[in-house]
């Protein structure tokens, strides 16, 4: 499980640091920009996620591997743009995968510390959005799981498949890949086909009173 939840860990954040370097690419912003945003965008939700339920220092922070992993996807990002730009909405693409790795890994290592089922379904959906969410603040841009798309919700189905299944005693493997699969396969249908939750409405106008007609007052010598 050990083994199981790094390898995990070190792909979400490879493509999330993918993301968010490629969004620092499309934004032209220098290298070490780039890196930042690497870096931010990979291990935000994992970070969090740790203090959380008190797994400290963080083990973004206390291992090398994933700044070292970060770090790669940013240089890949910056120096090799044009393998990403072959990809259709690569910083989308790259997300969607991070999104349902680090999902069902948040979840599978609040389980393992003692967390509530109830509550680690929600803490892996946070480790998930947690790095699209600093990408997207880095850029002053409003995160994507608040503008209506289908993410937040993928995320916490993809935790919801290791929690029930944790709970029937089913294997650790097959029930965490399942998950990943089911968020990604649920955030790419989302894009694919425009699926979106209910948006707020624009607020409706006072309705404005029609225009006298002055010719007609003067044609009647008012």
């Amino acid at each position: 499980m050990e083994m199981l939840l790094l390898a995990l860990d070190l792909a979400g954040t490879f493509v999330f640091a993918l993301s968010g370097a490629t969004a620092g690419v499309q934004n032209r912003l220098d290298l070490f920009g780039v890196l930042v945003l690497s870096f931010a965008a990979g291990n935000a939700g994992g970070i969090a996620r740790d203090l959380l339920i008190g797994a400290t220092p963080p083990a973004a922070i206390s291992n090398w591997h994933y700044l070292a992993v970060s770090l790669l996807a940013g240089t890949v990002a910056f120096w090799r743009p044009i393998i990403i730009e072959r990809l259709r909405n690569p910083v989308l693409l790259f997300d969607a995968a991070g999104l349902g790795l680090f999902a069902v890994a948040g979840t599978q290592k609040a389980l393992v510390f003692g967390l509530n089922p109830v509550m680690a379904a929600p803490l892996g959906m946070l480790t998930g959005i947690g790095g699209g969410i600093a990408r997207d603040l880095l850029l002053t841009e409003v995160p994507t799981v608040l503008r209506a798309e289908v993410y937040a919700i993928a995320a916490l189905a993809g935790a919801a498949v290791v929690v029930i299944g944790s709970a029937l005693h089913l294997p650790a493997t097959a029930i965490t890949l399942s998950g990943a699969v089911l968020c990604f396969g649920l955030r790419f249908m989302a894009m694919r086909w425009g699926w979106h939750l209910p948006i707020a409405g624009d607020p409706e106008q006072p309705a404005t009173p029609a225009p006298k007609d002055h010719k007609d007052d003067n044609a009647r010598g008012l």
